[in-house]
């Protein structure tokens, strides 16, 4: 990790219904809630409306009527959240299952927060975080895209591969700055 980073510069996984339980046991002060629209969460009363972003989408990589599919203002939208971070209290990404969509905020999260890091390395961290960890492939190509890592984000998730069956991930967390 790097030097200067608080041990609060975490990132953390979860599923929806482990959202209350691990803002309260990471003492997490950010919120990220990539979820559709109809099971938006309301920002917890312990957090800031300001420090929660709420990214309504499915965990779609295709367009379907009456879907909303991941976007590049989706993207944009989660980078410059975590560029507004400032990492005094942990942040936490979750989607319904903390399989697909919250998997692909945190690595996206880690691309960005670690622009001169392997990808490769940081998908190996998240699979060993979170062997679950499927990461939605339409958020990885357009974050690819958008922090300009010239596809080696959608190399580095299609090389660790589908996660183990679930249907609901488990909690995890990674250190936000690597070393």
């Amino acid at each position: 990790m790097n030097q200067n980073a608080p041990e609060t510069a975490v990132i953390i996984g979860s599923p929806l219904s482990q959202v209350e339980t691990a803002l309260a046991k990471y003492k997490a002060g950010w919120l990220v809630s990539a979820i559709n629209k109809d099971t938006m969460l309301e920002t917890p009363a312990s957090l800031q409306a300001t420090r929660h972003l709420k990214l309504a989408m499915n965990d779609i990589s295709a367009a379907r009527d009456g879907f909303v599919l991941p976007s590049d203002d989706h993207v944009k939208r989660l980078v410059q959240f975590v560029d507004g971070w400032d990492m005094s209290q942990p942040i936490l990404v979750h989607c319904w299952a903390g399989v697909s969509r919250s998997t692909a905020g945190v690595y996206i999260s880690l691309c960005h927060l670690n622009p001169n890091h392997d990808e490769g390395e940081i998908a190996a961290m998240l699979r060993q975080a979170s062997p679950t960890a499927t990461p939605n492939m339409r958020l990885i190509a357009l974050a690819d895209d958008y922090l300009g890592r010239e596809g080696r984000m959608i190399a580095a998730i299609d090389k660790i591969g589908r996660g183990e069956m679930t249907y609901e991930g488990q909690v995890f967390s990674v250190k936000a700055l690597l070393s």
